[in-house]
């Protein structure tokens, strides 16, 4: 029985939500990336939770990763067509966030 939800947006911050879910699929939003990738452009995540994070939102059919069979091991990934859905959702809480930091001097790197 599929999960009930009493407002449509419940279901999308269940889906999105989390800190690093939604920025991991903000970076993914431009395309492919390797895991190292990945790790360098989202300072302040552990090695654990980004492994999680993306298990997490591979099993939810949003990203997919692919094993080029390669020594050392290369992995990348991508948005699923359902993960880039998401797309307009993710640049419009970039651009929110955008100008938010210049209404209030917030620092964003």
């Amino acid at each position: 029985m599929p999960k009930r939800y009493s407002c449509p947006v419940e279901l999308t911050v269940d889906v999105v939500g989390g800190r690093w879910r939604t920025v991991l699929l903000a970076r993914l939003k431009d395309g492919v990336h390797r895991y190292g990738e990945l790790r360098r452009g989202t300072p302040g995540i552990s090695e654990k939770m980004l492994t999680q994070r993306l298990r997490e939102l591979e099993s939810d059919g949003l990203i997919t990763r692919r094993d080029l069979g390669t020594t050392p091991p290369h992995v990348e990934y991508e948005l699923t067509d359902e993960g880039r859905t998401l797309i307009p959702v993710l640049q419009a809480l970039y651009d929110w966030g955008v100008a938010r930091a210049a209404r209030s001097g917030a620092d964003v790197g």
